[in-house]
């Protein structure tokens, strides 16, 4: 039988979920080896239980604690899918706030209508099994993880730098040309896609585990930026793993 798959959406733009229905030349071929039973974004149907479920988004509200534990007593595999549901992401950089302060500026004089929470990984409330990174993933990061969950594999894991996969890719390094990039803190996986095509790495697929926070702040402000703007760089995908 073919394994019965989900997606879900928190708090996130859902541009990982839009990804994924981006996938024209691959969905068909996609669809003879599992059955989706859920995706909102796509469908109407229902399940009790799945196989595989995919989560998109950070955990931000007590909806959104009890609403994972459901999903995760339901799923036999449940995977982090970007980087808002690997580490919190763009929307953790609210957690640098006084939540109150937070909930002033967004609601206003409803804030109180409006439970809150700092923004949380999905790691941080339930077991995640596996993580498929980037802002949004990547169409061949995510084909890479899911053919290996249907074949019963281990899917690839990465543990260099964004760098390494410049250098593969005989990238000319992008401090070179004047730019600031976060390739030698950033876990890669991605193929180096944005310095391939000239943009500077922004962090999305998160930290390095024992990545060298100090060196990479002197590295950028030697490079002509100050050191608040580095540091704004290095929290932007990052707020939840980065002290500074």
């Amino acid at each position: 039988m073919k394994p019965k798959v989900a997606f879900f959406d928190f708090t996130s733009c859902e541009g990982c979920q839009l990804n994924k229905l981006n996938l024209e030349n691959d969905l068909l071929d996609i669809l003879k080896h599992i059955d989706i039973v859920e995706f909102r974004e796509a469908m109407d149907d229902k399940a009790d239980f799945y196989d595989i479920a995919f989560i998109e988004g950070s955990i931000s509200s007590p909806t959104c604690v009890e609403r994972i534990h459901d999903i995760r007593r339901r799923s036999n595999i449940l995977v982090a899918l970007g980087s808002c549901a690997v580490n919190g992401g763009v929307n953790a950089m609210k957690n640098l706030h006084p939540i109150d302060e937070v909930r002033e500026t967004v609601y206003g004089d409803d804030k109180y209508l409006f439970a809150t929470l700092p923004a949380m990984a999905v790691s941080s409330v339930v077991k995640v099994d596996y993580e498929v990174r980037g802002c949004p993933m990547t169409q061949q990061d995510f084909l890479k993880l899911l053919i290996s969950l249907v074949l019963g594999k281990q899917p690839p894991k990465y543990g260099s730098p964004v760098c390494v996969e410049c250098k593969l890719s005989e990238n000319e390094c992008l401090y070179n040309r004047g730019m600031v990039c976060l390739g030698p803190i950033t876990r890669g996986g991605c193929d180096a896609i944005c310095p391939s095509f000239g943009q500077f790495c922004t962090g999305c697929r998160g930290l390095l585990d024992d990545p060298n926070l100090d060196g990479m702040l002197e590295l950028m402000t030697s490079h002509g930026i100050s050191l608040d703007e580095a540091k704004k760089r290095m929290l932007l995908y990052n707020s939840n793993e980065v002290q500074l």
